[in-house]
């Protein structure tokens, strides 16, 4: 049964005639699946609501930070109280460093930490401290890892393994491109080859250590850990890009998953509790180089908002609270759900005759419609778009949200119930059928 989106399509109707599109980021206009986006007007928990009536179980969590769920009470009350004390200083407060307390708990490799307002923001100027640090230019980037959509990073490669990067985007400077290399995820001979070529011009290497902007593709064995080699070797920094998988795929993020020490990390809106955010942080020789302890600017109006940190510090102490007794901590309660969900789902495509490929990293996971045995980059060209159309919506009809795109990255939230879980496996079944009976 189709869903009623009759008032979504209006508004977004209405909202091309003032916002490029409709939408203020583009994947929210279900380009790649087609229809209509519901236009949301609450969430509460595990679910989101939109002006139609419909209601969903939530697996996108604004695209990854509503790891406590939606609305969550002790996260609201303490905005509740944050917004009567004001929205914004541009002065220093006590919230700013308790959050930076929390988080270099968490992650004990970021040192000192530079609060900014979003992961953009926070792998740009991670960047810019990389280059000035080094006094070198060139940066090194993977295929289908994304950072933001800074000049820097807007770049794809060429043809070969490593390869100058080319503008991805009109209005990206040739000149900003031609400094930013890129090479295959997952390749370490690519990534050895580039720095025997350059390596003495590279001032970074960044990387998102568990992709999720394929979809979710999860390094190879020893491979991080070859790449924190091959940069000390040549004295260029290791930027991780947790923005995505800070906090998901381990409490500590994926450097405490894989047991590697970046020099600097990226964290983005899961730091605020969905607020707008980010963080960059690092090694302490390296980021008092940041103005105005050092030479190196950056500087932001809304950087440390009280409310971010306000509803950052709710968040993070309950993500890190001590467990209860005889009881797993928060983060592998999460991954245990997870593995659950996906594992139930496994079942039902075996159900339907279908091979896919579901990957998991904690809380994490993502689903390919795509046969090859290893699903990266390179082969998401061969992944089957229609099937997964079909899919995306025959879910979203039984009231399952989930990201309009194969590759983007799913979350389960500690709001997600038994029932919730049950219910989303229980609607893939309907759907890989229906995906089954059009392969047919």
């Amino acid at each position: 049964m189709a869903l009623n989106l009759e008032k979504s399509a209006a508004a977004f109707a209405e909202a091309k005639q003032y916002i490029p599109g409709g939408v203020n980021s583009p994947v929210r206009s279900f380009r790649n699946v087609g229809g209509t986006p519901p236009f949301i007007t609450k969430a509460k928990g595990s679910r989101i609501y939109d002006i139609d009536g419909n209601e969903y179980i939530d697996y996108i969590g604004s695209w990854g930070p509503m790891i406590v769920g939606h609305a969550n009470d002790e996260v609201v009350a303490a905005l509740k109280e944050a917004v009567d004390r004001g929205t914004s200083y541009g002065a220093p407060t006590l919230l700013e460093t308790e959050l930076a307390k929390l988080i270099n708990q968490i992650m004990p490799s970021m040192e000192l930490i530079r609060m900014v307002n979003s992961g953009t923001e926070a792998t740009m100027s991670a960047l810019r401290l990389a280059r000035g640090y080094t006094g070198r230019d060139k940066i090194v980037k993977f295929e289908g890892c994304y950072h933001g959509h800074h000049d820097s990073l807007l770049v794809k490669a060429g043809s070969g393994a490593a390869t100058f990067g080319v503008p991805d985007s009109p209005g990206v400077p040739s000149s900003i491109a031609n400094n930013t290399l890129t090479i295959p995820y997952n390749d370490i001979d690519a990534a050895e080859k580039i720095f025997s070529e350059v390596g003495s011009e590279i001032a970074a290497v960044i990387i998102e250590p568990v992709a999720g902007n394929m979809g979710l593709v999860l390094p190879r064995q020893g491979y991080l850990r070859k790449l924190r080699e091959i940069t000390t070797k040549y004295g260029a920094l290791l930027i991780f890009d947790e923005v995505m998988c800070g906090f998901r795929a381990a409490l500590g993020g994926a450097q405490a998953a894989y047991g590697i020490t970046p020099d600097l990390t990226c964290l983005g809106k899961i730091i605020g509790g969905g607020l707008p955010v980010g963080a960059y942080g690092g090694r302490r020789d390296i980021m008092e180089q940041i103005s105005p302890a050092g030479p190196i600017y950056q500087a932001g109006t809304l950087s440390g908002n009280p409310l971010a940190m306000t509803a950052g510090i709710a968040t993070m102490k309950i993500i890190s609270r001590e467990p209860e007794y005889k009881q797993p901590d928060y983060s592998r309660r999460l991954t245990i759900k997870t593995k659950q969900l996906t594992t139930g789902m496994e079942e039902m495509v075996k159900k339907a005759g279908l091979k896919l490929q579901f990957h998991q990293a904690g809380s994490m996971f993502g689903l390919f419609f795509n046969e090859n045995e290893v699903y990266d980059y390179a082969t998401s060209a061969q992944s089957d778009q229609e099937a997964y159309k079909i899919y995306f919506h025959s879910m979203l009809e039984q009231g399952i949200y989930l990201a309009p795109s194969q590759f983007e990255t799913a979350f389960m939230s500690g709001a997600h119930t038994e029932e919730d879980i049950q219910k989303t496996i229980v609607a893939s079944e309907v759907a890989f059928a229906k995906v089954a009976a059009w392969k047919k």
